[in-house]
């Protein structure tokens, strides 16, 4: 496997967290350099250490994470956006930006995060397989993510202005739409 396929794998490994990026983006009135931070170490530290773990896992239980990979995915991404959808209801939230602990929070970012990485598990089974260089492979799929991230927040940030306060729906709906994307082009290859 060649430099050009390992970052075309990086590139495509990269898209969801992009997505929920911009998202996040466009929950806040101001990017901060705390919210690059997040969204790079927490996106592409995840999509490093998932082929790791694969890596490590191997092919016993391979074959049960990739079965059900899609799954985990898409009621982790619906969940956190009907909760947004869910908030969005709140009178309080009338501004239409959220405060930073719900959209940066910790546990937020950690749940984002394992979310839209955990195809990045089944990845790190098969690099072998492929004869891929582990560490460059590795290296590559989380600065990928993680510059890629750091873009997408910054266009979200830019879309949110354009589109008004009023995001926390649009927010959700795409973290839905993430999740349901996810599942059905899992459950459509199967």
């Amino acid at each position: 496997m060649n430099f050009g396929a390992i970052l075309a794998l990086s590139v495509g490994l990269a898209m969801d967290a992009t997505a929920v990026s911009a998202a996040r983006g466009m929950a806040v009135p101001k990017v901060r350099p705390r919210h690059v931070a997040l969204v790079a170490i927490f996106f592409g530290g995840f999509q490093a250490l998932m082929p790791v773990i694969g890596w490590l896992l191997g092919s016993r239980v391979g074959p049960l994470v990739e079965a059900w990979d899609h799954w985990i995915a898409f009621v982790l991404l619906a969940a956190i956006g009907a909760k947004m959808l869910w908030e969005s209801r709140d009178p309080k939230a009338a501004s239409g930006y959220r405060t930073e602990d719900e959209v940066f929070g910790l546990r937020v970012m950690l749940a984002l995060a394992v979310a839209t990485s955990i195809d990045a598990l089944a990845v790190g089974i098969t690099l072998p397989m492929l004869d891929a260089p582990f560490a460059l492979s590795v290296a590559t799929i989380g600065v990928t993510t993680a510059v890629m991230c750091v873009a997408g927040l910054l266009l979200g940030r830019r879309a949110g202005a354009m589109l008004g306060r009023r995001l926390d729906v649009l927010g959700g709906l795409i973290l839905i739409g993430l999740g349901v994307k996810i599942l059905v082009d899992h459950l459509g290859a199967g």
